[in-house]
């Protein structure tokens, strides 16, 4: 492997089939496959208008609210805003600084046919409340992990994990030695799933946030990529 810009070799668990460079994408120009495991790989989101609804619908199913009247077009309009949200990232990010995965069944299918089961974004970001917790001296951004979303009839079959895998090699490809989420404190699924990827809880929302404004409280969690390991061997 080459951390930005170089093309990377891997096998078939990170950053398999195609030689990828810095971008994430191929050398033909295609997005070729950064993880591929149980039954599942993930790639790049494909700039067209047809998977970029998949993608947001994935994610808004995943994080809407279902209420008692008037559900669907309550939906409707929650899953327009995700899609518009995805747009907007996609064509003022640039390809090194924002990313948005997505993972699809192994089976071969024509693009068309293609089904978007899981979904992650991320994004380069400099957020000081989270460089605190990081080497002062050694790091000015990170890698940031949100919107991981997968469709209830294909949860518990590891895509979340493969998501998880495939923002670490992303992390390496763009030269990123830390990575950063946030997840509910309550929820001790999601955490156990970051914990088991290596993920460790290091601060929380100050108390007021819950008391005052009584949002959720969430905790911040960081992972340490494999791109030191790799700068070691080279």
């Amino acid at each position: 492997m080459k951390a930005r810009g170089f093309v990377v070799h891997s096998s078939t668990s990170s950053a398999e089939e195609v030689g990828l460079v810095g971008d994430g994408k191929c050398a033909e120009g295609h997005f070729g496959y950064l993880v591929n495991e149980y039954g599942w790989k993930v790639r790049r989101l494909v700039e067209n208008a047809d998977e970029m609804r998949k993608a947001a619908q994935v994610q808004a199913e995943a994080f809407h609210v279902p209420l008692a009247l008037f559900n669907d077009l309550f939906f409707d309009f929650f899953q327009a805003e995700v899609l518009s949200g995805l747009v907007y990232k996609l064509r003022n990010s640039p390809p090194n600084r924002y990313a948005c995965l997505v993972a699809e069944p192994t089976t071969n299918a024509s693009d068309s046919q293609k089904q978007v089961v899981g979904v992650v974004d991320v994004t380069v970001l400099r957020d000081k409340s989270v460089l605190q917790y990081l080497p002062a001296a050694e790091v000015e951004e990170y890698l940031y992990v949100s919107g991981i979303a997968v469709l209830k009839s294909f949860r518990r079959q590891k895509i979340a994990t493969l998501l998880l895998k495939a923002c670490d090699v992303l992390s390496v490809l763009w030269g990123f030695e830390y990575l950063a989420l946030r997840a509910y404190e309550d929820d001790f699924g999601a955490r156990k799933l970051y914990t088991n990827a290596g993920y460790r809880v290091v601060s929380g929302d100050p108390q007021w946030m819950t008391t005052w404004i009584g949002r959720k409280r969430r905790v911040l969690m960081i992972k340490r990529s494999n791109l030191h390991t790799f700068n070691q061997a080279t």
